[in-house]
């Protein structure tokens, strides 16, 4: 038998051959592969979730859901489905803060922490900018569906980020901004418009 006598043999043995397939299947083929070729800022189209974010205003509490690896934008490098600083979460000063963190990305660990803006971002995680802002196993990073709890005071009033510590997660894009605000009555999430490009 010849190679393409063989090739040929092979194709019609093989389930996932493309010979024969009709027009609409190479058609979704060629649609996936146009999706995949469209911008990560198209794709995501920056959607804020209400139930992330709750509070008491009397008790001066607040309490934000942060998800990492919520949806695929930035390869899972994201939190809440945003990336490179696209969302911030606004928590007026002194108010008692807890992030409930939950790693939903299936395939990497991850873990956060509340650093001082810096450029550059660091490759790796640092020490956090408030008292006990941050989660277990910074650099290893949590496995799949693991959580953890942030509890903290919000003060000094100030710009941070809320940066994954795994190795090159966070200078990926891996963080979204904090804003801990002396003006802010109530505490808010913000889509953040992205910096210019130089």
């Amino acid at each position: 038998m010849g190679k393409a006598e063989l090739r040929q043999a092979e194709e019609e043995d093989n389930p996932n051959s493309m010979r024969g397939c009709g027009t609409m299947s190479r058609l979704g083929i060629a649609l996936v592969t146009l999706s995949l070729a469209v911008p990560a800022s198209a794709q995501q189209q920056g959607v804020v979730d209400p139930t992330w974010l709750t509070f008491d205003s009397a008790a001066k509490t607040v309490r934000f859901e942060l998800i990492a690896g919520l949806t695929g934008l930035n390869g899972a490098l994201n939190f809440n489905g945003f990336r490179d600083g696209g969302l911030t979460l606004v928590v007026p000063v002194g108010w008692k803060t807890e992030i409930a963190f939950r790693n939903h990305d299936g395939m990497l660990p991850h873990s956060a922490e509340v650093i001082a803006q810096q450029t550059p971002l660091p490759t790796q995680s640092v020490d956090p900018a408030i008292a006990r802002a941050f989660t277990f196993q910074l650099s290893a990073g949590l496995r799949s569906e693991a959580t953890d709890v942030m509890r903290f005071a919000a003060q000094p009033a100030g710009e941070y980020l809320i940066f994954c510590g795994v190795p090159g997660h966070g200078a990926a894009g891996m963080w979204i901004q904090l804003q801990v605000s002396a003006t802010a009555t109530t505490p808010a999430l913000l889509l953040t418009p992205p910096a210019p490009s130089s």
